[in-house]
């Protein structure tokens, strides 16, 4: 029977530490094309070798060998897949903003080494992430002291319209970044806990049965006062993705699609009173459908214009990297990084970028299908969607699908808070993998045991 016993501790230790070789295998070749992509830009552009290359080569090496040795620590049971995705779509951004902004590109490096901490002391000290439940109003308070400290005088800033930013000293970051997360979490663990409430119609007026207002009551005045401050803010971008991530938690929640109804009526209602009362969404939805005129043209109309001839000019193998000409684009490295990708690796590079989003959406999905706890699947889906929205959001904006709301393209675009906040996401998906790779291998252990 010790034998047994024996046996069965080995296949555990076994099955909870599996091998991460497909992870490395695919980091290395993520680093071997953004290191390759590098170089292509800087002969392009300047005609030489890139300067201090293997400083560059060393950071970026050292870094990731770092996350994916913290991950072998501290969740070696995680998907393999997502760190190399996030990192080949943020080596592919880098390179666009080293090739037209140097200077953004030295403080995305800064950025770029800050997130690997958070990432590293995140997997250290949030062992599991149905721990974070507990804490499901403190993450509300959180995130609206997040969300409203961008409206305090002489702290905030207003940049184009917009006051999303908090300056500290000589730096300024988006709390909304990580504000959205805590709602994410919020959301997850107030629909976990009134699931039957929210699904089970035990009001009627009549012959209609509807589900009892107390439950939907609390989260609709967080959901509302989150939209009501980002309106304040002139925010359509974070709006729209919380509006997005509220309604899909609560379809996936309860599988009801009268929520979805709910939900388009609310949003039609939304949309009209802000178009009508708020000069910034007014002026978007403007240059949305009509772009080319003189008064749209000279501000943001002129923007997208600028990226679709960029975008045309790049056509399917694009210019080349350090060919471009889309200098002239405001905001090039941030709203429109899409276009310097498409001009530059054309209509392949988008697609890569395209399939990257598409591929880490569907892990983190699937990810959140494997969860046993309705918290954590709620967690994963909420936290997945983010990013998914976000990505569409932006490229929707681009290609004229909907208004350009000018968010960030997760992990590609330039800017701190992004990109921390990116990557906190990515830290909970594996964290979530991880808990779901311990509770599988002790259900077949358990199973095992019982067998002999």
């Amino acid at each position: 029977m010790s034998v047994t016993f024996d046996h069965l501790e080995e296949q555990s230790a076994s099955i909870s530490r599996p091998s991460r070789s497909v992870e490395l295998g695919l980091l290395a070749i993520s680093t071997l094309i953004v290191a390759s992509l590098y170089v292509l830009a800087s002969l392009g552009a300047k005609g030489h070798m890139p300067d201090r290359l293997w400083l560059f080569l060393t950071i970026v090496v050292g870094i990731t060998l770092s996350l994916h040795l913290a991950l072998r620590r501290y969740a070696p049971g995680s998907s393999q897949i997502l760190l190399p995705i996030a990192t080949l779509m943020n080596g592919i951004g880098y390179v666009e903003i080293s090739r037209w902004n140097p200077l953004y590109a030295e403080r995305q490096a800064f950025w770029f080494f800050l997130r690997a901490v958070l990432f590293v002391l995140f997997l250290r000290f949030v062992p599991r992430m149905r721990d974070l439940a507990r804490y499901r109003y403190l993450t509300l308070l959180c995130a609206i002291a997040l969300m409203l400290a961008p409206l305090i005088p002489h702290f905030g800033e207003d940049i184009n319209g917009a006051r999303l930013w908090v300056g500290v000293g000589a730096a300024s970051f988006q709390p909304v970044e990580i504000a959205k997360i805590l709602l994410a979490i919020f959301f997850a663990s107030y629909l976990a806990s009134n699931k039957e409430l929210l699904t089970v119609p035990t009001s009627h007026l009549g012959p209609v049965r509807f589900v009892a207002p107390r439950a939907l009551f609390p989260i609709l005045v967080a959901w509302l006062f989150s939209v009501a401050v980002l309106g304040a803010e002139n925010d359509i971008g974070f709006a729209m993705l919380l509006f997005a991530l509220f309604i899909s938690l609560l379809w996936v929640t309860t599988g009801r699609r009268t929520y979805i109804y709910m939900g388009v009526l609310l949003f039609g209602v939304g949309a009209t009173f802000a178009a009508k009362y708020f000069h910034q969404i007014h002026s978007r939805i403007s240059v949305w459908l009509d772009p080319w005129s003189a008064h749209n043209f000279a501000g943001a109309g002129g923007q997208i214009a600028l990226g679709w001839f960029s975008l045309a000019a790049g056509g399917v193998t694009g210019t080349g990297l350090g060919l471009g000409q889309s200098g002239n684009i405001p905001y090039l490295t941030s709203d429109m990084i899409l276009a310097a990708v498409g001009e530059e690796l054309g209509l392949l590079g988008v697609m890569v970028l395209l399939c990257g989003f598409a591929l880490f959406v569907g892990e983190g999905f699937r990810i959140a299908q494997r969860s046993k706890s309705d918290f954590v699947r709620l967690s994963a889906t909420g936290l997945t969607a983010i990013i998914g929205f976000q990505a569409f959001f932006i490229m929707a904006g681009v290609f004229r699908v909907l208004p350009f709301t000018g968010i960030t393209l997760p992990f590609v675009a330039y800017g701190g808070s992004s990109l921390i906040s990116n990557y906190i996401i990515v830290a909970m998906l594996l964290r979530i993998s991880d808990e779901n790779s311990r509770e599988l291998s002790g259900g077949a252990v358990r199973a095992a045991s019982f067998s002999r």
